[in-house]
């Protein structure tokens, strides 16, 4: 009974200090903040996370849950590779709140400073990589697609999608949703030798 109310105030306090840090951003949120808004003392959050540190890549990691529950569910779907492709696709792009984006920009920034945040970020941003570059691999056996290097064509679109990414959330009227997507096809179909409208 005491391990499962333990588990489920560690889920309470991760929920609350993804609510904080996505209001605030890791650099600006102190442990205090946190503890203040879970109304719970400093000691006890301390209990549950040993540092600042851990608190935050934990936090980023139960942030991304959502979408990596998504991306599962998108690898049992089944379909072709173009549209397991296409749905990627649309999963991972930015959305037009971004609100997981700017989590995910704010955590790339304070990665260059905490070693618990860039081993949580990395692992998550290799996950999607490894999905993505499985359904190209799989297209090109099938032959759905004709790519030389299914792992570089990978790092190209989805480096284009996080370059894109980041200028729709930090610089909001430069880029149209749609104008995004289309970019990202093209991108896409280029590396991939198919036809944008495939990828619609």
């Amino acid at each position: 009974m005491t391990r499962g109310f333990s588990r489920l105030r560690r889920e309470d306090l991760l929920k609350t200090a993804c609510e904080v840090i996505a209001a605030q951003g890791f650099g600006h949120t102190r442990t205090l903040d946190i503890a203040r808004a879970a109304g719970v003392s400093q000691a006890l959050l301390f209990y549950h996370f040993e540092t600042k540190d851990q608190l935050f890549a934990q936090a980023f990691a139960y942030a991304a849950r959502r979408d990596l529950d998504s991306l599962a569910t998108l690898e049992r779907s089944g379909g072709t590779a173009v549209e397991r492709l296409r749905d990627l696709l649309k999963l991972y792009s930015p959305t037009g709140s971004a609100k997981m984006w700017r989590v995910w920009i704010d955590a790339w920034a304070e990665s260059m400073r905490s070693a618990d945040l860039e081993e949580t970020s990395r692992r998550l941003d290799l996950r999607w990589k490894e999905s993505f570059r499985v359904i190209v691999e799989e297209g090109v056996a099938s032959g759905a697609f004709v790519c030389a290097d299914p792992e570089a064509a990978t790092w190209r679109i989805l480096s284009l999608v996080d370059g894109l990414a980041v200028q729709v959330t930090v610089h909001r009227k430069v880029l149209s949703r749609r104008r995004i997507a289309e970019l990202v096809r093209t991108a896409a179909a280029a590396e991939l030798g198919i036809a944008a409208e495939d990828l619609s």
